[in-house]
């Protein structure tokens, strides 16, 4: 069999030499089947290749484009492979058609179990698994993981060379969640790492700050979706999503706030006083501290003065975890300070004070790790407060936000590489899902896994930094 040119620029047609001539209708049928059987054999994607398909009436151009071999998978590339449920499934004693022996549902950790099996799902599923084995890996890296002299500290730090040092030096873990996650039900998911003390650092928004207060002194319920906008706000109803606050709920906080706020007024005022005495008394370039409220100090007092352990805010403030809110004024929040400025003006809020401190947080550390729950305003802070450092060494990002508009809310954590905000051999990972599904995943398989009180014991001598600040 021969191809012939085609002068038009059509694809060359497959003819038959003389002697494949058929001359008995029967024998053209059997030669035929023969062909089609053979077309996988005789496909190839080689452009110089005369012969491409033993079939007669299949075009060459499609056979090759179709019927073209494949190169071999590397020996080790994992196969696609879903959950079997057979392994857990009640009322069988093994699993049919194995004779494997079926483990009951208390002998068996079937979360964990499915979960590990992510890996091999694909899709998001696969992202979920990577992100686990990222904060898995960010939770257990010590300075001792590096060879002395290969840290970039190594250099100016002699006391660095201790083997028991290096074994005490872990990496410092910022966590950042937009207010909805506080909002839903993530509040309790995100309480259980601040209450053991998981985390080092946490930025949020004004709503990730105030609903934790006002879930303290009144629930949110669960709504739709659907529930029409104009019906809602005759009844004094906010909408979140499928959640509903009533007003009320930012009544009780305003009854709560207001007082505080107005009593640290009266604090800063006193401050000023004693920073402005101070100042007199002191020679030039002795660094005083500020008189004025930083959100993060603020935040903290809010903390302290709750005094609830269902409060993020509250096992915050006992732990000494900073929280950071660089827009505390966009909220509830910020309609209390801007109500207080009519009954009194002067209240500071020194936001300078804590972009130091928080970039200062990232600076002062051997290894960093970011674990950021949406977008905006929390996703870039903490990525900026890391580029202070060269970037993070390790990083999760968990939204549904894409890249194509060029947000930073949908920025890939290769972007973040581009910027110095993730070091260029992190493995950084992006879970695009709702985090209300993903992160009490990833927690049910780091965080929580295992004994909480045996993690504890693990790091009570560890540090992220041997400087006087820590």
């Amino acid at each position: 069999m021969t191809t012939t040119d085609n002068t038009n620029g059509q694809p060359p047609k497959t003819t038959l030499e003389e002697n494949d001539t058929p001359t008995h209708p029967e024998k053209s049928n059997n030669s035929q089947q023969e062909a089609i059987r053979n077309v996988l054999t005789s496909a190839s994607l080689s452009p110089t290749s005369e012969v491409i398909a033993a079939d007669p009436r299949v075009p060459s151009i499609s056979a090759s484009a179709v019927l073209g071999e494949s190169d071999e998978m590397p020996a080790e590339t994992p196969q696609v492979s879903g959950y079997d449920f057979n392994r857990c499934t009640d009322g069988r004693d093994s699993i049919e058609g194995t004779g494997t022996a079926k483990p009951s549902n208390a002998e068996s950790d079937v979360l964990g179990d499915l979960l590990t099996n992510f890996g091999t799902m694909g899709f998001q599923a696969t992202t979920i698994s990577q992100a686990i084995h990222e904060i898995n890996r960010m939770r257990s890296w010590r300075l001792s993981d590096v060879p002395v002299g290969a840290h970039f500290a190594d250099a100016n730090s002699p006391e660095l060379e201790d083997p028991n040092v290096r074994s005490q030096i872990r990496a410092k873990i910022f966590l950042s969640y937009t207010s909805n996650q506080i909002s839903c039900g993530q509040r309790e998911t995100i309480r259980f790492l601040v209450e053991h003390n998981m985390v080092d650092v946490i930025c949020t928004t004004a709503g990730g700050i105030e609903e934790d207060i006002i879930k303290c002194l009144k629930p949110s319920y669960m709504g739709d979706f659907k529930l029409r906008g104009s019906e809602l706000r005759k009844k004094g109803l906010n909408r979140i999503g499928n959640l509903i606050v009533p007003n009320y709920n930012y009544c009780l906080f305003e009854d709560w706030f207001s007082p505080l706020l107005t009593k640290m007024h009266d604090e800063q005022d006193e401050s000023i006083k004693e920073f402005i005495a101070t100042k007199a008394a002191e020679d030039d370039g002795v660094a005083i501290p500020s008189p004025y409220w930083t959100p993060s100090r603020v935040i903290d007092r809010l903390g302290a003065e709750i005094n609830d352990e269902s409060s993020v805010l509250y096992w915050a403030h006992k732990h000494q975890i900073p929280v950071f809110c660089p827009a505390l004024t966009d909220g509830s929040i910020g309609d209390m300070m801007y109500f207080h400025t009519y009954k009194r003006p002067g209240f500071v809020l020194d936001t300078v004070g804590d972009i130091r401190r928080i970039n200062d947080e990232a600076v002062q550390s051997y290894a960093t790790g970011m674990i950021i729950l949406g977008g905006g305003v929390v996703k870039h802070h903490v990525c900026n407060a890391n580029l202070m450092r060269n970037g993070a060494d390790f990083a999760v990002f968990v939204n549904t936000a894409h890249e194509f508009d060029g947000s930073d809310s949908g920025a890939s954590p290769d972007e973040a590489v581009s910027w110095g905000k993730i070091r260029m051999e992190a493995k950084p990972v992006k879970v695009c899902c709702d985090a209300t599904i993903a992160f009490p995943l990833i927690v049910s398989q780091t965080f929580a896994k295992g004994s909480v009180s045996e993690w504890k014991q693990s790091v009570k001598d560890t540090r992220c930094w041997l400087g006087s600040d820590e």
